[in-house]
């Protein structure tokens, strides 16, 4: 679903204008990004959460070549589904 889809989807079942529902989700967009850059959790009653995680250093290898290369520590966002998700979905 793109975000256009979303919004239609949204504006529709809400009552509300696609412009108030895209200020909306834009909102949404800034305040989960300021939050996950305090390194704190988004917490998503029914849906999920939202983290940032560390990722150690660590040692791959090129498929193409065989060859033992370093990937470095990055830091990475994470999602993690919530159970009611799950047994609703799956």
């Amino acid at each position: 679903m793109t975000k256009s889809q979303m919004i239609a989807a949204i504006a529709e079942e809400s009552k509300m204008s696609k412009k108030e529902v895209n200020a909306v989700l834009d909102a949404f967009n800034e305040v989960v990004i300021k939050t996950l850059k305090k390194e704190k959790k988004v917490k998503l009653q029914g849906l999920g959460i939202l983290a940032v995680k560390n990722r150690k250093a660590r040692m791959g290898r090129n498929p193409a070549t065989g060859a033992e290369i370093k990937i470095p520590a990055k830091r990475v966002v994470k999602f993690r589904v919530a159970k009611d998700l799950k047994d609703k979905v799956l």
